[in-house]
């Protein structure tokens, strides 16, 4: 069987435009979250839970990204750090989204209802034609864009798992390279999830922090929404060697459950995300102490770090290193694994142990990352655990015996 092994980063957060300035200000303590409130409408209708008009939000720039740019730019940065250049016909794509275009069909909703909403909201300029901005907003135009950028005219994917998607699109592209289907595959998530509409909604939820994310914290208040983009290449190994590519890391295994539980609130027992865990183990042949590092989904809700703290503690020994890095980059939603497994990537290649921004005084008995330190870090896992209890975890080794002597 082919092993699959990572070639090329691309990544975009809070933190930064490209991977080495996220993983520099994540690793000095930082946070890329700040408050704004971009939407005019939802200042003006007062539709904020709290009463405030202004949000912490991970922010890319200074206003919403465009996902269709935040798309591209991601997939452009991962084939220059592999050292490729287009056209790839035989790569495979696999880039999935959670809200995917749904800030262009809010805008396009504006367009339909806006003599009904024009006391909350500016006017908009009408599309150059009616029907262009819905073919190009179908929730699979992310994918099939980066199938023109890449020159793929092979298989194209595009999962949507909630906030497991970024996780589920690695195992789709990991999968097409084991089966033997393809040697190569660009593969990842990208969210531009920061519209009124999830504003609103997470804020009826409930869900929303009123100043900052806290992960595991006795004081966490709720998840800070983010934006952000990660995508990889995926090669095999022998296809690297024979490039003389660099490697981050081989990808080892994964894990995929459902709770069938609740539409948006996880098992409070975690019997799924413990199988999860338990059968990305099994497949690799892996004991729970050999795993160095967890990087959890840590969102700073009460009910998840809750469970996730009973799953981890279930399974793993006490002195396993965990951190989540949503302190940092906000909650990237459907992104946000696959932000994890980037970080997660650069752990094993530096053997730093990322921190847990935010935290200060911990509500677990977690051997939770405070600051980054050296550490040997030989595999590392990520944990993404989505609305309707989809769970995704993948484990990462450091790929040295397939790396370049």
């Amino acid at each position: 069987m082919n092993r699959v092994v990572v070639t090329g980063i691309g990544l975009f957060s809070a933190l930064g435009n490209n991977l080495e300035d996220s993983w520099r200000r994540l690793i000095a303590g930082e946070s890329g979250i700040k408050c704004y409130q971009p939407f005019l409408e939802l200042r003006l209708a007062k539709l904020d839970a709290f009463g405030i008009s202004r949000r912490p939000m991970g922010l890319i720039g200074v206003q919403p990204a465009e996902l269709k740019k935040l798309t591209q730019q991601a997939v452009t940065s991962a084939l220059q750090d592999a050292s490729l250049v287009p056209p790839l016909p035989d790569c495979g794509i696999v880039i999935g989204s959670s809200r995917s275009y749904q800030a262009e069909l809010e805008k396009m909703a504006k367009w339909m209802y806006q003599d009904k909403i024009e006391k909350f909201s500016p006017p908009l300029p009408l599309p150059p034609s009616p029907h262009l901005p819905f073919l190009s907003s179908l929730p699979h135009m992310s994918a099939i864009a980066t199938a023109k950028i890449v020159g793929a005219t092979g298989t194209v994917l595009a999962p949507m798992a909630a906030c497991a998607t970024g996780i589920w699109s690695l195992f789709q592209g990991f999968n097409l390279i084991k089966s033997g289907r393809c040697q190569r595959v660009v593969a990842g998530a990208v969210e531009a999830p920061i519209t009124p509409l999830t504003i609103t909604g997470f804020d009826q939820m409930g869900a929303l922090a009123q100043t900052g994310a806290y992960p595991f914290d006795v004081n966490r208040e709720g998840l800070v929404l983010g934006e952000g983009a990660a995508v990889f290449v995926l090669e095999s190994a022998e296809l690297a060697s024979q490039r003389g590519a660099k490697i981050y890391g081989e990808i080892l295994s994964f894990g995929l459950t459902a709770d069938a539980y609740h539409a948006n609130k996880p098992d409070p027992e975690g019997k799924g995300a413990i199988s999860a865990i338990r059968e990305c183990l099994h497949r690799v042949h892996i004991s729970p102490e050999e795993i160095d590092y967890i990087h959890a989904h840590g969102t700073a809700t009460q009910m998840n770090d809750r469970v996730e703290n009973r799953v981890i503690q279930s399974i793993f020994a006490p002195n396993v290193a965990v951190s989540s890095t949503k302190g940092a980059t906000g909650h990237t939603l459907g992104a946000s694994g696959a932000l994890g497994v980037a970080f997660c990537l650069m752990s094993l290649q530096e053997q730093i142990l990322p921190p847990c921004v935010g935290l200060q005084k911990s509500e677990f008995d977690l051997n939770l990352v405070r600051e980054a330190r050296q550490s040997k870090i030989r595999r590392a896992m990520c944990f993404s655990f989505g609305f309707g209890g989809q769970n995704a975890v993948v484990v990462l080794g450091n790929g040295s015996d397939c790396k370049k002597n």
